[in-house]
């Protein structure tokens, strides 16, 4: 078995109170049985909210949430009662690993951080080297996909090359044909997913408003493109590994680079609009792109339908 993950995975550390979209609220939380069966027998301080503001009547327990979606165990100044009382290692497995994700594969275990939170997104952006991964243990199984996943990171990476030259190569060489680049379109595409955020739907219809006009754009983001070639490797090492077959692997390929293309369109329009295009801008964009497709099973889906 070997562990695999990024450089910077070990960096992360929650902000807690600091954070502006704070995971604690608007989210229903399972709960595993494990942790469960803790808070039932606790005797401490907390013991009559673990009886009453969990709900048991479903099939698996979960926080029940308080005025403005809150978790019931986040308190006035929005840190976890939980954590204070009986520290990390007694929160449920979601609010523990929150925002790590990992793919289990075959003789294999690849993990990393989600950008649906504001500091792992900040962590990977802020990122101007390439990242390398780090593997414990022993890797023997030759695998099709991983390879083919690897050959697209070493592309990815290849920094002789604009980045404009190596996402069209990643499409070229390594993923499906896009059936179409009209941005404006592509828009539409997203604006008929499920969306949790109206200012998600604000960014998509800056999009289509905007004249998409990016030579201009291009020209003052040029010190800051490695922040596209990071959101772009994350979408790859992420997706690519756990697709079913080669075809799939390819079609990740391209949602990673319908993804990144969508991003920077979305920038562009922003600072068309204000005239900058801050780093902030750009967390808050990831941030949001992630919280509204990526954990939405079925909006991944439905893009990967209008990919193929």
């Amino acid at each position: 078995m070997i562990k695999v993950y990024p450089d910077y995975y070990k960096d992360f550390r929650c902000i807690a109170n600091k954070c502006r979209h704070n995971c604690c609220i608007g989210w229903e939380i399972d709960i595993d049985k494990e942790t469960d069966e803790f808070y039932k027998s606790y005797t401490g301080n907390l013991k009559d909210r673990f009886i009453n503001d969990i709900c048991r009547y479903e099939d698996t327990p979960h926080f029940i949430l308080k005025e403005n979606e809150r978790c019931p165990f986040l308190n006035e100044k929005n840190l976890c009662d939980i954590i204070i009382e009986t520290g990390v290692a007694h929160l449920c497995t979601i609010c523990r690993e929150h925002p790590r994700f990992h793919n289990e594969l075959p003789e294999r275990i690849e993990s990393g951080l989600g950008m649906c939170c504001e500091e792992a997104a900040r962590l990977i952006l802020t990122k101007k080297e390439a990242v390398t991964f780090v593997k414990e243990g022993k890797d023997e199984a030759y695998d099709e996909i991983i390879e083919l996943r690897d050959a697209v990171i070493s592309a990815l990476q290849e920094r002789s090359k604009s980045l404009e030259e190596r996402l069209k190569n990643l499409i070229n060489n390594y993923g499906t044909p896009l059936p179409h680049t009209d941005i404006v379109k592509w828009a539409d595409t997203f604006l008929s997913l499920e969306r949790l955020d109206e200012n998600w739907t604000d960014i998509l219809n800056l999009i289509k408003n905007s004249d998409n006009s990016i030579a201009e754009f291009s020209k003052y983001i040029k010190d800051r493109k490695y922040e596209y070639e990071q959101f772009a490797l994350y979408l790859i090492y992420r997706y690519m590994a756990n697709a079913p077959d080669i075809f799939e692997a390819q079609l990740r390929v391209s949602f990673a680079i319908l993804s990144t293309m969508l991003i920077f369109y979305a920038g562009a329009a922003i600072y068309e609009k204000n005239k900058k295009f801050t780093l902030e801008d750009q967390i808050e964009l990831c941030r949001m792109f992630s919280c509204e497709i990526e954990y939405s099973d079925e909006n991944i889906y439905v893009l990967y339908d209008e990919l193929s």
